[in-house]
């Protein structure tokens, strides 16, 4: 969604949704982003088939009042515990929050929580670590931000050598870095679509600009990627599009034959 759907102010634009529905192809959205940080680009499309949070970590159908969870796979309660103590401590500099299916826990509002609150338009609930995360928690995300690039890069490989285990960690856009269940991956939620709708993946396209989308533009069919992509990512695609702020996915739908098929 971000870098791809959605535009730098973080919203789909009026002229990509009507393209979509116009298109009538059915659409699954596949994002590092909370189910609630989707229900607004999911009500925007109409789409009531399954979608995918937290980079392949929920699969899930939207309701209108939450969502019906599908199949999932998150991080160990104690081990998201251990790398939330590990980092505030290490780096108290870095901002830190954590997702389970429902919400967004911080510790405190931060210069990180407000840049993702302006960005997404949810609001985190405040918290005590120790208050939300036991054993049995189920943490689908563990976000730290830092716009500091040699931080993120000591960050990085501190978290390595921690060798956690049952965990993945990516850097998403310069200012980011997730940590998900290590069975996380965009691909799993694609491999589900497929073996749901009874398809092979030349019957899929994908639309991706990032590092954590590769495993889902290398399985389809017709990886798509945004001008906006890094070099290495547009390198799996079968056609680059315009940027997301210039409604990449308008043209391809417009302009990709695969798209022009009768």
């Amino acid at each position: 969604m971000d870098g791809t759907m959605l535009n730098s102010t973080g919203h789909v634009s009026h002229r990509t949704v009507v393209a979509i529905k116009k298109s009538k192809i059915p659409v699954t959205l596949v994002s590092a982003r909370a189910p609630i940080e989707m229900q607004e680009t999911v009500a925007l499309l109409g789409l009531h088939s399954p979608q995918i949070a937290f980079n392949g970590g929920l699969i899930f159908n939207p309701l209108v009042n939450g969502i019906d969870v599908i199949s999932e796979r998150y991080v160990d309660g104690g081990v998201a515990s251990t790398l939330i103590g590990a980092v505030t401590s290490r780096f108290p500099q870095v901002s830190v929050s954590m997702y389970d299916a429902h919400n967004w826990y911080a510790a405190a509002v931060d210069a990180g929580v407000q840049m993702e609150q302006q960005l997404t338009g949810q609001t985190a609930t405040i918290v005590k670590w120790a208050d939300v995360l036991r054993d049995n928690a189920r943490v689908f995300k563990i976000m730290l931000i830092t716009k500091d690039p040699q931080i993120m890069l000591a960050l990085h490989a501190y978290l390595k050598n921690m060798a956690l285990p049952g965990v993945s960690i990516q850097q998403s856009g310069d200012y980011y870095l997730e940590i998900t269940s290590a069975e996380a991956k965009k691909s799993r939620g694609i491999h589900y679509v497929l073996d749901r709708y009874h398809l092979v993946s030349y019957d899929t396209a994908a639309f991706g600009d990032g590092h954590n989308d590769l495993p889902m533009l290398k399985l389809v069919g017709y990886p798509i990627v945004m001008a906006n992509a890094q070099p290495e990512i547009k390198a799996v695609a079968a056609y680059v599009t315009a940027s997301n702020d210039e409604d990449g996915i308008v043209q391809a739908l417009q302009e990709y034959a695969p798209f022009q098929r009768k």
